[in-house]
């Protein structure tokens, strides 16, 4: 059990919560914005974007909500338990917010809506494959990555916006899951829904400016 004055841990763990982060936005000249020009390329894309805002979006609430003494959570081992859990089911919310998305651009940019829903499935079950279930995600987590299997299995892919409309499980996990109480949340419901939202602007800016839909429809096999 960590001391509650071992600020060194909490340090510690604060600056693990906080590598995907460093590494999406590219501090120290690492920032990633490579063409997507085929299946692979696209998978890494909505992976890490998916990691950037589960992340992002949970530990800023959290931050914000506790003030000065955000640190002090860390060194509360039933806290940090339930933030990790929180923290997968937010990526796996976010990887199936990002994945209709990108589906959907697929679809608008000429690939036949077979190939993209054949494509975006494998995608999703390799993703899921490499990631298996993570020792710090709770017993909810397999339950919620069949949801997100079901969802992409059930998309009709034309019809998906190039709007705001496919990011809905995102904000509705980070409400559901935070580690936060009932009252609370209650309290900052929409303003942690539009957070979520406002955050995936620039990712659907990068993912439009960047997806080749053409270059990947060629490279796809089924």
């Amino acid at each position: 059990m960590t001391q509650p004055h071992d600020t060194g841990g909490a340090r510690s763990r604060i600056a693990g919560f906080l590598d995907t982060a460093r590494d999406y936005l590219g501090i120290g000249g690492r920032v990633r914005r490579e063409p997507v020009r085929d299946p692979e390329a696209l998978r890494g894309f909505v992976s890490s974007r998916a990691s950037f805002i589960a992340q992002t979006s949970l530990y800023g609430y959290m931050r914000t909500r506790a003030g000065q003494r955000y640190p002090e959570l860390f060194e509360n081992d039933g806290f940090v338990e339930l933030l990790n859990a929180a923290k997968w089911h937010m990526w796996l919310a976010s990887l199936s917010d990002l994945s209709v998305y990108a589906g959907g651009l697929l679809a608008r940019g000429g690939m036949a809506e077979d190939r993209v829903g054949a494509m975006m499935r494998g995608q999703l079950e390799r993703t899921l494959d490499e990631t298996g279930v993570p020792a710090e995600a709770d017993d909810g987590f397999v339950e919620h990555a069949g949801r997100v299997r079901a969802r992409i299995a059930l998309t009709p892919w034309s019809q998906v916006g190039d709007d705001e409309g496919c990011f809905h499980e995102s904000p509705a996990a980070l409400v559901r899951h935070a580690p936060i109480v009932e009252t609370l949340m209650r309290l900052d419901e929409e303003v942690v829904r539009n957070s979520v939202r406002y955050h995936w602007q620039e990712v659907r800016r990068d993912l439009r400016a960047l997806l080749d839909a053409q270059a990947v429809d060629r490279a796809f096999a089924d």
